[in-house]
């Protein structure tokens, strides 16, 4: 019974750690306290509680455990082997226990953070998908918007001298055409970077600013007087520059179409530490600033310029209605 009662009790070990180590003591020193009865030099009951103990147990229990291992030594200080073999298996229960408890919360951390990694990867991820989808949103309104903003233009031009001027109106349908045939190019660009399993190397280029006196050439065929300056020497800018700058332009222009009534539009490039991108015309520009504002033209022209390091602000005056946007030169 008694040696029943030093072993029986590891059973709840984890749940009363304490008194299952006080009842496996009490049953060992009762046992060894029968007269007749075969020694018991090493209690493994004993030393698996402690090693539960300093394992799962709170910092009390293992204060205890140390408290009865310091007793039962001095307990048995008339038997030195006794003494000696007692606390050193007991110290070594306790430090083994000790020892896989670091180890569990030292895994348990582990899988917290590789947990919390593959989250702030999902959400990266998924902040990646929609600042891309956010893009090329930006990127099909301006496509768009500039393309129908031409064709109207262009359309209620040539409505206007189909019958007294035919050479006027087969130009304004040329133009139409080419404005057609351009935005079709720029979707196809666009749409194709949501194919994965579209081939990179068939992809059209994006535009960049060697292609702004294209806009400029366009603008002028609708009636327009547009002009193109370039000051400063030609600097290397990063590829989101590049892109951004064309697309300033771009929709600068789309809303003096749509929105100013302009007669002329100047687009001004001035290179210095920074590139500073002027757009200004002489249209209606309280009511191009009313119309446009409320729209997402001059928003996502902001979104782009600090996309990549600079910033824009758009302003209404007396004469017409200005955008202004400075953008990096050199690589973030």
């Amino acid at each position: 019974m008694l040696l029943a009662g030093s072993a029986l009790p590891l059973v709840v070990r984890r749940r009363f750690p304490i008194v299952c180590l006080v009842v496996i003591y009490l049953s060992l020193v009762a046992y060894n306290s029968v007269d007749r009865a075969v020694s018991q030099p090493i209690g493994w009951g004993v030393l698996v509680a402690i090693y539960s103990i300093a394992w799962v147990g709170r910092r009390w229990h293992q204060v205890c455990v140390m408290v009865l291992i310091a007793v039962t030594s001095l307990a048995s200080v008339k038997s030195p082997t006794t003494a000696a073999i007692g606390l050193l298996t007991c110290s070594a229960a306790l430090l083994l226990g000790t020892l896989a408890r670091r180890r569990d919360m030292r895994l348990r951390e582990l899988a917290y953070r590789a947990g919390q990694l593959e989250r702030d990867r999902e959400a990266q991820a998924a902040h990646a998908v929609a600042t891309e989808r956010a893009r090329i949103a930006r990127d099909m309104h301006d496509v768009l918007a500039h393309a129908v903003s031409l064709m109207i233009v262009q359309a209620e031009a040539g409505a206007a001298v189909v019958r007294t001027s035919p050479e006027r109106a087969e130009k304004a349908l040329d133009a139409i055409a080419g404005a057609g045939r351009d935005a079709m190019v720029q979707l196809r660009r666009t749409l194709g970077m949501l194919k994965e399993d579209q081939d990179t190397g068939v992809r059209t280029p994006q535009p960049t600013l060697a292609a702004i006196p294209v806009l400029i050439d366009q603008v002028r065929e609708t009636g327009v007087a547009a002009s193109f300056t370039v000051s400063g020497a030609r600097r290397a800018v990063p590829p989101d520059t590049e892109v951004a700058a064309y697309r300033i332009v771009q929709e600068a222009l789309t809303n003096t179409l749509k929105h100013a009534a302009a007669r002329t539009v100047t687009v001004a490039l001035d290179w210095g530490d920074e590139l500073i991108i002027t757009i200004c015309d002489d249209g209606s520009g309280d009511s191009a600033l009313g119309i446009a504002g409320a729209g997402s033209g001059l928003i996502g022209i902001r979104e782009r310029a600090a996309a990549c390091g600079g910033w824009a602000d758009a302003r209404a005056g007396t004469h017409g209605f200005t955008v202004t946007a400075s953008l990096p030169v050199t690589a973030r």
